[in-house]
């Protein structure tokens, strides 16, 4: 799965938060994905969040597919959180609209 064809996944999905910003940054040439729940909206963009979270485009394929464990991608260092931690111990419920 593409970058773009993530966004429109979790578009569809509303694979948001309300009322909440987070951003997902894949770090190098892959960027990052902003989740506004403010505004309903998920896009390529890498503007301000609440949350940060900092994870490879491969280890968020993992999480996403559930052969990750979030809790163990973070322990282990292959995730790490920046800003509110409660909008990142959500991600669960994010992941599991993907997998719908």
């Amino acid at each position: 799965m593409t970058k773009s064809e993530l966004v429109a996944k979790m578009q569809d999905a509303g694979a948001w938060l309300p009322g909440k910003s987070v951003k997902i940054d894949f770090g190098g040439d892959e960027g990052a994905i902003l989740l506004d729940g403010t505004n309903s909206l998920v896009s390529e963009s890498g503007g301000a969040a609440d949350t940060t979270i900092k994870v490879s485009w491969d280890d968020w394929q993992a999480l996403s597919s559930g052969q990750l464990d979030g809790m163990t991608a973070f322990m282990t260092g292959k995730l790490k959180v920046e800003g509110d931690m409660s909008n990142a111990m959500q991600l669960q419920s994010v992941l599991s609209k993907l997998r719908s």
